[in-house]
């Protein structure tokens, strides 16, 4: 199986919708016309929270990309391919968690889901790459 593949195309198209958000936040910085009152909120509240969905959305997104490139490469069991691949998907509730969170007052329990997915993943891949050495 590819595992591995999903997560780098996921991972690209996620990275491009990102940063296409990304210029959306440059807009509001420098070119809206209220762009100092949202310079001056920019460390509270929604503002702080949509440069915080910004940030990992493509931080997960690269994850996604670089570990799933690991995974297409590297010897280590296919149950464990498997899975790291499927929570890799699934840390990406956390920066559209965020973004729930301050368009629909979605409570955060997607963040959570994603980051604990997030970390999971990561942990489990550290593991799994440490053992397939010994083999």
């Amino acid at each position: 199986m590819n595992y591995g593949k999903k997560n780098i195309s996921t991972g690209l198209l996620v990275l491009a919708t990102f940063m296409a958000y990304g210029f959306g936040l440059i807009y509001m910085r420098d070119f809206a016309p209220d762009k100092v009152e949202w310079i001056a909120n920019s460390h509270t509240g929604t503002h702080f929270e949509a440069r915080l969905a910004h940030v990992h959305g493509n931080l997960f997104a690269l994850l996604n990309i670089i570990l799933g490139y690991l995974l297409l490469n590297l010897n280590i069991r296919e149950i464990a391919k498997k899975w790291i691949s499927i929570l890799l998907l699934v840390a990406f509730l956390m920066p559209l968690g965020i973004v729930a969170e301050f368009t629909l007052g979605v409570p955060p329990i997607f963040v959570l889901i994603g980051a604990i997915s997030a970390v999971t993943a990561v942990a489990w891949f550290g593991i799994e790459v440490y053992k397939s050495d010994k083999k």
